[in-house]
């Protein structure tokens, strides 16, 4: 009895946190359910009319994020007035990326559309805050004319993969994928990396990856389940932008975004190896992580 229950809370212990979280986004569906009802709103999801019921999510998340992981967020003035594509490392939950998106939105009251993979669609009772907040498949034709309506498009280009395989080395699991790249040049606008500190920390895989790698590339679903939740520090750090340049070509492109090494140049210090090389211990360290939650140097 004693082994069972010292297992049964271990369980619980690793796997809480990730529950917990999945538990809120479905509150906030619910939630926007009701504003939808009461205010009788039948607008396009993406007008101001739903504006005040997404200040009320993202006040929610926010106030999460501060408590929980003592969340900042450096470099918005990196972000473009008009539209432009933001590329991201892929934590094993992007519970950060859901942390930009709202402090983005109280602090500047804008959208950023994200691309997400496909198995997401399939949640079900989710739909109405995958529309609100912006949650597209993300085909070629969606992405230009998000930008061309002068949104901000964000995506992950190593996606699920990167979440379930990558690990503390922090290392980008992008393959082939370009396909942003060209977006960005067909739509002429630049390009963002934006990473954030001990996404790893806070949420990790088990190590065993092959059955669940096999699994995956045969079926395209994530089975392996996160765990982890511990409070550590979380910084999000947005780039400077690689403008649009008529004379680079997809992979030249890719590769900048890709390699760059942080030096004051356009050509390197906007590459989200280089966000990860200048603000991320490698290998990552939890008990690191949880101690930056006191440095006050550093604030």
């Amino acid at each position: 009895i004693v082994i069972a229950s010292l297992t049964m809370s271990a369980i619980l212990f690793v796997f809480i946190v990730p529950l917990t979280i999945l538990f809120f986004i479905y509150l906030s569906n619910i939630l926007l359910l009701i504003y939808q009802r009461n205010s009788e709103v039948k607008a396009d999801p993406l007008s101001e009319v739903w504006d005040n019921a997404r200040k009320t999510i993202a006040s929610f998340w926010d106030i999460y994020a501060r408590i929980w992981h003592g969340y900042e967020l450096h470099g918005v003035e990196n972000l473009p007035e008009g539209p432009g594509i933001l590329v991201y490392y892929h934590g094993a939950i992007p519970i950060d990326y859901l942390y930009f998106l709202s402090r983005l939105f109280l602090w500047k009251k804008r959208l950023c559309l994200s691309v997400a993979d496909h198995f997401v669609f399939r949640l079900p009772g989710l739909k109405l805050l995958l529309e609100v907040t912006g949650v597209m498949p993300g085909t070629r034709e969606e992405c230009l004319i998000a930008l061309k309506n002068g949104h901000l498009v964000s995506i992950s280009p190593g996606g699920v993969r990167e979440a379930l395989f990558s690990d503390e080395s922090y290392q980008l699991l992008w393959g082939n994928r370009k396909g942003f790249a060209q977006v960005a040049l067909d739509a002429k606008v630049p390009i963002i990396p934006m990473y954030t500190q001990n996404v790893r920390e806070g949420y990790r895989m088990f190590k065993e990856r092959r059955f669940f790698r096999q699994l995956y590339e045969n079926t395209r679903l994530p089975f392996t389940p996160p765990y982890g939740g511990l409070p550590v520090k979380f910084r999000t750090y947005i780039g400077e932008p690689i403008p649009y340049d008529p004379n680079i070509t997809t992979e030249e492109l890719v590769e900048k975004v890709c390699k760059g090494n942080f030096l004051f140049s356009f050509q390197t210090k906007t590459a989200v190896q280089a966000l990860i090389s200048k603000h991320q211990t490698i290998p990552g360290s939890i008990w690191k992580a949880l101690l930056e939650r006191f440095d006050k140097r550093h604030k």
